[in-house]
């Protein structure tokens, strides 16, 4: 029997054809989109040197840079969780390794585990990096860099002029900033319009009156709240209040890292990407800027490290994962770290690419206690976090020490479940 195919109208067959068309243009779109908070000086250099990589390995795909500034991501973590939470997550997103990373996103069931990108290169990563970025026996992302926290700045210029000894201890800061200010210099630039440029500078302090174990024992509750080391770090840090530059609340950490730069401030502490920032402005490390370890932090190397993840539902899913790749690897991680300020996770890289500065950090973090970094997700969970920035929100404004501790320990008890 002589089969009879159907016969369609010309508008129902054009209608399907336009309905191919239509899916066929969205299955293709060939886009990338990560999203960062990476727009300030050496972090947007390194990001665009990555990706200029990535974009000659793979030139048929669109690059979307959906990079939100806002230093320590305290803009961008908001617009990212409106998105994950609606459903619209980027391709891959930068996080900090830790708790933010896996209280934020794994546990919350919003990430894929990636163990597959590290196949055959496990032993090209640190053990204790990646523990920090697992989850039952999973990883979930991969760490672009290794970032060091505690790092004092200074201008080489304004030391020598005022014929000054860079500080190793707290009492020595105090000293300086003394004649500094006799000097009309403002002795310690802070930009703490974010609240995180003033955590951080907290927790050196704690590290320096705690020692590097009981500084751990903070985020553990083997060490109190409420005990005499940290109401002497908080009296510390409020005389350190006394010393730094009046708009303070006004900067960004890159505008104080360029009070620093001009002169006008003798000293900065910030974590090392201002390395990037301040070579990206021409200046030459040991020559316009110095740098020494955090008062009273000698033998300790607070840490953290940068992060990208696969997240459930990235529309160009395929293409992440070679992102994800080229981050892991030694390609990669050699044209974004030297520009970025940090070292590499890879412990393969190659050394003579970076800068002195740099390549003191790659001695000391092999030998140096390890401890992690409040500001920056790594010691303790957002929430924790979060109230902990309360606190050092209203110290900074009125100073009040037992108020302050008062709050800290509140935050301890809420987050350990004492």
């Amino acid at each position: 029997m002589k089969k009879v195919l159907p016969v369609f109208s010309l508008t129902a067959v054009l209608a399907v054809v336009l309905i191919a068309l239509t899916s066929c243009g969205k299955t293709a779109e060939n886009k990338l989109e990560i999203f960062t908070w990476w727009t300030a000086g050496g972090e947007a250099d390194g990001l665009q040197a990555m990706v200029q990589v990535f974009s000659n390995e793979n030139p048929g795909i669109e690059f979307v840079n959906a990079a939100v500034a806002g230093g320590a991501g305290q803009n961008a973590k908001a617009v990212l969780a409106t998105r994950m939470q609606g459903g619209n997550p980027p391709d891959s997103f930068q996080v900090h390794a830790g708790h933010e990373l896996i209280d934020s996103w794994v546990v919350a069931g919003k990430m894929e585990p990636i163990d597959f990108i590290f196949t055959n290169q496990m032993d090209k990563f640190p053990k204790g990096v990646l523990d920090i970025i697992s989850y039952k026996g999973h990883i979930f992302s991969v760490p672009v860099d290794i970032h060091r926290a505690n790092v004092m700045w200074y201008n080489k210029k304004v030391f020598a002029e005022n014929k000054l000894k860079v500080p190793a201890t707290w009492d020595e800061f105090f000293a300086v900033a003394d004649k500094l200010k006799a000097k009309g210099i403002a002795p310690l630039a802070i930009g703490d319009n974010g609240i995180w440029a003033s955590t951080m500078v907290f927790e050196t302090v704690l590290i320096a009156k705690l020692g590097p174990d009981g500084y751990r024992g903070l985020w553990t509750g083997q060490t109190a709240w409420d005990s005499d080391g940290v109401k002497d770090a908080i009296k510390t840090f409020v005389k350190v209040l006394g010393y730094i530059n009046d708009n303070h609340n006004a900067l960004s950490w890159d505008q104080a890292a360029q009070l620093v730069a001009d002169g006008k401030c003798a000293m900065t502490i910030m974590g090392d990407w201002a390395e990037g920032y301040f070579t990206s402005k021409g200046l030459k490390p040991n020559v316009d800027y110095g740098w020494a370890i955090a008062p009273g932090n000698k033998g300790s190397y607070e840490m953290l490290s940068d992060s990208f993840g696969l997240p459930i539902g990235a529309a160009h899913r395929a293409n992440a994962i070679k992102w994800l790749q080229l981050c892991a690897s030694k390609e990669g991680q050699e044209a974004f770290n030297p520009k970025k300020g940090s070292i590499s996770s890879r412990n393969d890289c190659n050394r003579s690419l970076f800068d002195i500065y740099l390549q003191s950090a790659m001695d000391d973090f092999n030998k140096d206690n390890i401890l992690p970094s409040l500001a920056h997700g790594a010691a303790a969970s957002e929430s924790w976090l979060t109230m902990c920035n309360d606190v050092m929100t209203l110290l900074v404004t009125d100073k009040d020490v037992e108020k302050a501790d008062a709050g800290f320990v509140d935050a301890a008890k809420k987050s350990l479940k004492m």
